[in-house]
């Protein structure tokens, strides 16, 4: 039987029509893709630029919009160790305020917002950081060898009455007695020994916080841990 003539025009017609929408719907949604990329792009630099430059205004509109309170920088760095890291607290306190917020969320070097903050002595930071629930004693490097290493008393204090373990073991073996006494906080050091620090702990590769002293040149520490160690020896 042979096929209308009229109807198959109209037929290949519609094919067209179809294949020429299907086509243009494709080409849009492409271009909608690929415009859809730099701008989410340039959102992510924005908010870490906010971060960073401790604008808690500008955070809090970016999260309000939709953007991940535990999105991370190019670096791999999650926005609350960064502000952590730049000491960025009114930022921080934003973040920490979202429910959606990771406290543990560590960068590639396995530090989290708590290890930084005591890091830097950033009291306010750190206090907040616990009572929103940070781990003090978590595994491996702990807030307390970052507070040790830069000899912030403030912090250890605070560390250590929250619990902190005082001799905790890096994956190393190194304690915060021997990051305290390898920058020669003595301050430090006392504290610690005074809640109980192992002056006779030693590292996976058998030095003890003396050792330490001696192979970073801490004069301070080298006078009263030796004074120390003769004591226990006696």
């Amino acid at each position: 039987m042979n096929s209308n003539p009229h109807t198959s025009t109209v037929q290949a017609t519609r094919a067209t029509s179809v294949r020429r929408i299907a086509a243009a719907l494709a080409i849009g949604m492409s271009a909608a893709f690929l415009a859809s990329a730099p701008v989410h792009a340039a959102s992510i630099d924005s908010l870490v630029k906010d971060v960073k430059f401790d604008d808690a205004k500008g955070v809090a509109k970016d999260l309000a919009n939709g953007m991940d309170p535990n999105a991370t920088d190019s670096q791999g760095m999650p926005l609350l160790v960064l502000a952590a890291r730049e000491k960025s607290d009114k930022v921080a306190a934003v973040l920490l305020d979202n429910p959606k917020i990771n406290i543990a969320a560590e960068d590639k070097s396995g530090e989290n917002a708590l290890m930084l903050a005591s890091l830097n002595g950033d009291m306010d930071l750190v206090k907040l950081l616990i009572t929103k629930g940070a781990e003090v004693n978590k595994q491996g490097w702990t807030p307390l060898h970052y507070a040790a290493a830069n000899g912030h008393d403030d912090v250890v204090k605070l560390l250590v009455g929250y619990s902190a373990d005082v001799n905790s073991l890096s994956p190393n073996g190194t304690t915060p007695l021997m990051m305290a006494a390898r920058g020669d906080h003595m301050s430090t050091a006392k504290l610690l020994l005074d809640h109980g620090a192992n002056l006779n702990a030693k590292n996976q590769i058998g030095m003890n916080a003396l050792d330490f002293a001696k192979q970073y040149k801490a004069p301070d520490a080298i006078k009263e841990l030796s004074a120390r160690m003769g004591q226990t020896t006696q």
